[in-house]
C-alpha cells in the first residue's frame, strides 16, 4: 500500500487533487481511498488531504501518520509546516515552485521534484491571479514522478470530475507533466511508482 500527503492551503484545491488522483489511480485498477483533515476551514488556511492506493483491497481506515509520498501546493507552507512529518526515507516531496528550493539539503533523505504549478495555472487561466488553482497542475506532474497513473487516466478524471474549464484542467495537467524536474537530474523525473 502506499500513501500519499497533500499540503496546501484552503482554495487551492488539495481536496479535490486527492479525489482526481484517486480516481485516475482506480482507472487504472488500483484500489483507493481519499479523505481530508481540516483545521480551520477557511480559505488560504493549511489543509491536509490524503490518498491511499493498492492493488489489493485496502482494510485501514486511519489518518496517514507515516506516507510514501508528498506533494506541497504552496511553497509558503516550507516556512511553517513540517512537510516531510512521519515521511518514510526515499519517498517523493514534489513540490509547487518554480525552481529549485532553498536549502534543498533539508530534503537529502527524501527524492526532491518541483514545478512551477502556479505558472502553469495562471497561463491556463485557472482560479484568480492572487489565489491560482493548482491542483491539475499538481496531480499531472505527481503522475510523471511516480510513474503512474497513466496521464491519460488523470486527464479522464479531470474530464467527468472538473465541472469549470475542463479543457484547461486537463492542459495544466499535461503541462506539468511535461515540465516537471528532479534533482537527481533537474530534467523531467522518470520514476516508476512501486
Amino acid at each position: 500500500m502506499e500513501e500519499i500527503r497533500f499540503h496546501g492551503r484552503g482554495g487551492q484545491g488539495a481536496v479535490v487533487a486527492t479525489i482526481l488522483l484517486a480516481r485516475a489511480f482506480f482507472r487504472a485498477g488500483y484500489q483507493v481511498q481519499s479523505f481530508p483533515v481540516f483545521g480551520v476551514e477557511r480559505r488560504g488556511a493549511p489543509v491536509e488531504a490524503y490518498l491511499r492506493l493498492d492493488r489489493k483491497e485496502i482494510r485501514v481506515r486511519t489518518n496517514v501518520y507515516a506516507p510514501d509520498h508528498v506533494a506541497v501546493m504552496d511553497g509558503t507552507l516550507l516556512q511553517g509546516v513540517d512537510v516531510t512529518r512521519g515521511l518514510k526515507e526515499g519517498g517523493w516531496v514534489l513540490l509547487n515552485s518554480p525552481s529549485l528550493p532553498p536549502r534543498p539539503e533539508r530534503f537529502e533523505r527524501y527524492r526532491l521534484a518541483w514545478v512551477d504549478a502556479t505558472r502553469i495555472a495562471l497561463k491556463h487561466g485557472l482560479g484568480t491571479r492572487t489565489h491560482p488553482i493548482v491542483n491539475t497542475a499538481v496531480v499531472g506532474a505527481l503522475a510523471r514522478v511516480l510513474g503512474a497513473p497513466p496521464l491519460g487516466a488523470v486527464e479522464e478524471a479531470i474530464r467527468e470530475d472538473v465541472p469549470a474549464r475542463p479543457r484547461a484542467n486537463v492542459q495544466a495537467a499535461r503541462d506539468a507533466y511535461e515540465q516537471v524536474r528532479t534533482l537527481e537530474a533537474a530534467e523531467p523525473a522518470r520514476a516508476s511508482a512501486s
